[in-house]
């Protein structure tokens, strides 16, 4: 989907559910809609109103199905109305449609995985698989998870309304969690023939540009936005004209964008001199834009303070201790004290990351150094089984290539 679909998804499934109550027949009714004008406007012209065209068909195609299913009563009642005359409902205090509905997906009476899953499914228009990636499980797992968040979100009677200004602090945390995996998957595809979706970490940053503007005073929406730009200005050096990943370290940096790293830098700085003056310790989001930024501080890769970037991961396993930040804390590790220290480190976290293939590109670069080309080439060769993205598979195969077992 390009930008513009997706947002049209977004609305679409959105006044569905609120008007049926039903998130099953929203993205149901929503999917046959757009298949439908897939097949047909290519054969009788895109209609001139194309958003009002997809929402009266998907309003049919959810009555057909209620009316297939036999469902009567207020619900029925209410399906037999194709046109809604009522005045919009007011939108609370987010004017933006895309993230209000953000907002309005992520309930606190779902989980936090749950929330996060269901609105990058619903919102965001990613994948079962793409979702699947991002958390590392596996599809069928995630789609599971999926369909109870529905199940729950039916049986608990949770009203599709406009969040209020008490619901958006509450909710924060899903959506920041929901901006960033989307940007994710934007920047660096899983599931994809195409290495970059630049139209997903375009969206992604837009929002994140609103939740500052909704939220100047809250650090962890600063910290996303500053992480974002300054991850997203190196995406012009980040893969070869031939479509081969480049790591960071041979990037070429007179490609990045110096406008986003000065803008990501001044973020940083004003959060730093808030915590100066008594704010909150700097969370997740923020250390990772700390560390992006000393990263993007470097004129060339020998320059990285790594020591800084290793404190910083210190930190931020103080209070994310999860595999994911405790492998990119090893990195920091094989830099400072050598691949031996790293290695022992990263292969306590096997049991966590075998499914995952950044586990064993990096154990398999650490093995490389040692001088256990075997052992390497298998890490090489568990790692481009796993991973999804072509440039990704390019750069790894390249590498295998050079190691000689």
């Amino acid at each position: 989907m390009t930008r513009a679909h997706r947002e049209e998804w977004a609305r679409v499934v959105a006044g569905l559910a609120r008007r049926f109550g039903d998130l099953d027949i929203a993205e149901e009714a929503a999917a046959e809609a757009f298949a439908t004008a897939v097949e047909r406007w290519p054969r009788d012209g895109v209609p001139p109103n194309p958003g009002g065209w997809l929402a009266t068909t998907a309003a049919r195609k959810a009555i057909d199905r209620l009316r297939r299913e036999s469902l009567r009563g207020a619900k029925d009642r209410e399906a037999l109305m194709t046109r809604d005359d009522a005045a919009p409902p007011p939108r609370g205090p987010i004017e933006d449609d895309r993230l209000r509905l953000v907002f309005t997906c992520c309930h606190p009476a779902l989980s936090m995985e749950a929330r996060v899953a269901l609105t990058l499914r619903l919102i965001g228009g990613l994948t079962v698989a793409e979702i699947a990636h991002a958390f590392l499980v596996g599809e069928s797992a995630m789609a599971q998870r999926i369909t109870r968040a529905k199940a729950k979100i039916k049986a608990a009677h949770i009203p599709y309304r406009v969040p209020s200004p008490a619901d958006v602090r509450e909710r924060l945390a899903g959506v920041l969690a929901v901006v960033y995996l989307v940007f994710n998957e934007g920047y660096l595809a899983s599931v994809d023939e195409e290495p970059l979706r630049t139209e997903l970490s375009d969206e992604a940053i837009r929002l994140g540009r609103l939740l500052r503007t909704l939220l100047p005073d809250h650090g962890e929406a600063t910290g996303l936005l500053a992480l974002m730009l300054l991850t997203d200005a190196r995406r012009a050096a980040r893969v070869s004209p031939a479509g081969e990943l480049v790591t960071l370290d041979e990037q070429d940096r007179d490609l990045w964008d110096r406008g986003l790293v000065s803008e990501g830098h001044a973020l940083i700085r004003e959060r730093l001199a808030a915590v100066a003056d008594g704010g909150e310790a700097p969370g997740r989001y923020q250390l990772l834009a700390a560390v992006n930024a000393v990263h993007t501080h470097a004129l060339n890769a020998g320059e990285t303070d790594w020591s800084q970037i290793l404190a910083l991961y210190d930190r931020l396993a103080a209070i994310d201790s999860s595999p994911i930040v405790r492998l990119n804390r090893a990195v920091a590790v094989a830099e400072l004290d050598g691949p031996a220290a790293a290695l022992a480190e990263i292969d306590r976290l096997a049991g966590s990351l075998d499914g995952y293939h950044a586990f064993h590109a990096t154990r398999a670069e650490l093995l490389r150094r040692l001088g256990r080309n075997g052992d390497a080439v298998s890490a090489y060769d568990a790692a481009i089984r796993l991973a999804g993205n072509p440039a990704e598979r390019a750069y790894l195969s390249r590498r295998r290539g050079e190691t000689a077992p």
